[in-house]
């Protein structure tokens, strides 16, 4: 836990004092910062899909374009960062290669919002083919994890939509936290994965749970999953159902029992009529 808010704080902390711009005033202390940044969490919230954007290429889109019947990973960054948002991109392409049984495109989308409103198509597009370079054979990226780009107005709607407090420090410098935001097919708050690197388990858990287990091979292993490992609001993360997992021991160890008794009392019935026809 300690380490993960570690990772937490680092993630907006390093994004601020990369580069301080070079002005009389004095630099916000980090405790000012602190209180201006974090995740006010909005489980349930509908983020408003109609909000146009454009993407890589400069073409005009709409936020809902990209919620085809699957859950969607949403990153809020900004492209010119020089360490963290790099960092948070190759993390979340290693874990998603872990992920097993849910794949990019087929189960799930990710989409990258840009929260400068001084963004380029030229930086975006950049960096968008920087880090889908790293998926490898993952089919048209483009379309699977685009990014996008946008006015204040429109940004402002959706980084409040998802409670998402950032801080602009001067011209391509913010302070901001490190947080995936699971969202559902129908643009829905499903759950906050917080710091620079997720675990595979628990960005899988969370994909499952915002389809409501439509997604992967089994909607039946699905269901074991989700009811084995629940969502732990202090951890921020998925832990093993410790009750669960006992009503589950419970209930094998009562069938075991039953399968014993009910093979003793078949053993007991042959030998009684094996003894019945010796007497005869």
């Amino acid at each position: 836990m300690k380490q993960r808010l570690l990772l937490f704080t680092l993630a907006f902390l390093l994004s601020w004092q990369v580069f301080l711009p070079a002005t009389p005033q004095a630099a916000p202390s980090e405790e000012e910062i602190l209180k201006q940044i974090g995740v006010d969490e909005k489980p349930g919230a509908r983020v408003p899909l109609d909000l146009p954007f454009s993407d890589q290429h400069g073409k005009k889109v709409t936020l809902g374009r990209y919620f085809a019947g699957n859950p969607v990973i949403l990153t809020l960054n900004f492209f010119s960062c020089p360490m963290l948002c790099p960092l948070t991109f190759r993390n979340l392409v290693k874990n998603i290669n872990k992920i097993q049984g849910l794949s990019l495109g087929k189960d799930f989308t990710i989409v990258t919002v840009s929260f400068d409103p001084a963004e380029t198509a030229a930086r975006t597009r950049e960096k968008a083919a920087e880090t889908h370079a790293m998926l490898g054979k993952i089919s048209a990226p483009k379309q699977t994890w685009p990014f996008l780009f946008g006015a204040q107005p429109q940004i402002e709607k959706l980084t409040s939509a998802v409670g998402y407090r950032y801080l602009s420090l001067g011209k391509n410098n913010f302070a901001h936290p490190a947080v995936l935001v699971i969202l559902t097919p129908d643009g829905r708050v499903a759950r906050y994965l917080y710091g620079l690197e997720q675990e595979p388990r628990d960005l899988k858990l969370a994909l499952i749970e915002a389809s409501d287990g439509k997604i992967g091979g089994s909607t039946v292993l699905n269901r074991v999953l989700l009811y084995c490992f629940h969502y732990d609001p202090v951890g921020k993360k998925y832990a093993l159902a410790a009750i669960n997992i006992m009503k589950i021991a419970g209930g094998m160890v009562l069938l075991l029992l039953a399968l014993l008794v009910f093979g003793l009392w078949r053993a007991e019935k042959r030998r009684a009529v094996t003894k019945s026809g010796d007497d005869t």
